[in-house]
């Protein structure tokens, strides 16, 4: 097999940027896979959820916001750690930036790795890296299980429901619409990332999302989904696809496979199903070896580091 360009780096072509009205307190700005971010307009503020990986990038979605309501952008929501969802924040210059404090511990243990292993898979997810200022983004407000922010008198509950995608992950919900922002805990026809996630507990996550019965949800990656029976499509195939991986790899290592073997096989019996998702190729290698970690000796995902990225590309992909 010859080696596969590392990564996304041979990734170039840009997406086009839809800007969804969900109603008329929630937007969606997605593009074609890429990672998305959510907006939330009460009656005097917005939220902003996940931030574009750059600020140069998050421009583009202050000029759009700024096309709908020229309301004072307080907040920016994490959903979780992953650089590509937080470089951006200090464009929106918010009062708070808010997370939760699992996301704010990984952060403090593996922020500074993350920020480089990611930087060097996906280039063009981070234009003009030169404008992210220096050091981390760090949250200036956390919580635990449940918060509640009241834009005027709009509710928007800030929910951990479990580990999936991160340790970390939160949603957004709007209770009095049945609209959710999952984050990456959900994708839709887009591969899910699962370098740093719990397999075994995922399923689970994604069922206490389903328990609140959102009309519409605006996934990590994937168009927004707007109807019941979209949101579903998004929430079981995504919890299909880590079902499928988690199972693959366990069989490969009670068969006592080395992770190469069971990366080949892994793909293979993914490819017929999920080939055609987003970044499919980009995400096999890291996921596979992280449920191949968590079926064998490591409970909590280890740290990627742009070393370690490469090595384990080089090992799988040639």
């Amino acid at each position: 097999m010859s080696q596969k360009t590392f990564a996304s780096q041979a990734d170039l072509e840009e997406k086009k940027v839809s800007f969804t009205k969900l109603s008329d307190n929630a937007y969606a700005y997605t593009a074609e896979g890429d990672p998305n971010t959510g907006i939330i307009i009460g009656d005097d503020a917005v939220l902003v959820i996940d931030t574009q990986a750059t600020p140069v990038m998050a421009q583009d979605v202050i000029r759009r916001i700024r096309e709908v309501t020229d309301k004072p952008i307080k907040y920016v929501l994490l959903t979780h750690y992953h650089a590509v969802r937080v470089l951006g924040a200090s464009a929106y210059a918010p009062q708070q930036i808010i997370a939760s404090q699992d996301t704010y511990d990984l952060i403090v243990e593996r922020g500074e790795q993350d920020k480089a292993s990611e930087i060097g898979r996906f280039p063009r997810l981070f234009r003009n890296v030169e404008s992210v200022p220096a050091g981390l983004t760090w949250p200036t407000m956390t919580f635990t299980g449940k918060m509640t922010l009241w834009l005027g008198k709009l509710e928007v509950q800030l929910l951990q429901l479990g580990r999936g995608h991160t340790k970390g992950d939160t949603v957004a919900w709007l209770p009095q619409q049945k609209i959710l922002f999952s984050g990456d805990l959900v994708e839709f026809d887009a591969t899910p990332y699962a370098g740093d996630a719990y397999f075994k507990d995922w399923p689970q996550t994604l069922d206490n999302l389903a328990a609140l019965k959102p009309e519409k949800l605006v996934p990590g990656r994937g168009a927004a989904l707007v109807t019941p029976e979209q949101v579903q499509a998004g929430l079981s195939g995504t919890r299909a696809f880590i079902a499928d991986v988690y199972e693959s790899v366990k069989a490969g290592v009670s068969a006592g496979k080395d992770l190469n073997a069971v990366y080949k096989d892994t793909y293979a019996r993914l490819a017929p199903k999920y080939g055609k998702w987003v970044i499919f190729d980009h995400c096999m290698p890291f996921d596979v070896t992280r449920c191949y970690d968590e079926a064998t000796q490591y409970p909590d995902p280890r740290i990627w580091t742009a070393e370690r990225d490469r090595q384990m590309w080089a090992a799988l992909e040639t």
